[in-house]
């Protein structure tokens, strides 16, 4: 189940912030190719956050609220790898909790481990990502959580597409998400920014809808 919150201005300024700092870009004439081959007219590296102490701040800070208020049993902090380490990392020191971390497939040299850190049996874990698409790299790394005997009472993100695929292959795998900011704000900010025109903001829309079959 995804919860976006009621907090509509810190995801609009979330939002902002991302544009202003070039964290998203927005090119629906000219889009970017993913490795899905899906024609894209956004492109989203959050990672570029960690660059900019006050946005890092807003962002671990809003974080650590929503956590405490949706997860107030959380024992540990799980971050997917690789962007959502150091958010993840950042968040475990904000809230004086353990840390560990996800690969997406085990090593295949040393100790060979999936998990990064120690595995506590039965621990609560909020799991951190920094963007949701399809969420198909989240349940990975949350499926491998559960089968180390660990609980994952939730997901939390910086950004989604709001894509329906997503919420539907979350919820089928019982996984209760929130996200800081998404598309459904993202577009609103970029005209009222004039970032983009009322045409492009329409294929915009018409992307989110049906990301597989849209062309620039």
């Amino acid at each position: 189940m995804s919860n976006q919150g009621n907090n509509v201005a810190l995801r609009s300024r979330i939002a902002s912030e991302l544009l202003r700092i070039k964290a998203i870009k927005l090119s629906p004439n000219e889009p970017f190719k993913w490795s899905s081959g899906w024609n894209s007219p956004i492109y989203c590296d959050n990672r570029m956050t960690l660059s900019y102490p006050d946005l890092r701040t807003m962002i671990k800070n809003a974080f650590v609220q929503d956590i405490k208020l949706r997860y107030p049993e959380a024992e540990v902090i799980a971050g997917v790898a690789t962007a959502g380490i150091p958010q993840g990392a950042i968040i475990a020191e904000a809230m004086n909790l353990p840390f560990i971390y996800v690969r997406d497939k085990a090593k295949s040299h040393g100790m060979t481990n999936r998990i990064e850190g120690r595995i506590q049996e039965g621990k609560n874990v909020v799991v951190i990502e920094d963007l949701i698409s399809t969420g198909g790299s989240s349940i990975r790394a949350i499926e491998a959580l559960r089968e180390a005997n660990m609980k994952v009472l939730g997901l939390g993100a910086i950004f989604t597409y709001g894509f329906p695929d997503a919420d539907k292959n979350l919820s089928e795998a019982e996984v209760d998400y929130f996200t800081l900011s998404g598309y459904d704000v993202l577009l609103d900010i970029a005209k009222q920014e004039n970032y983009i025109e009322e045409e492009a903001k329409a294929s915009l829309e018409a992307w989110r809808k049906d990301p597989a079959n849209w062309n620039a």
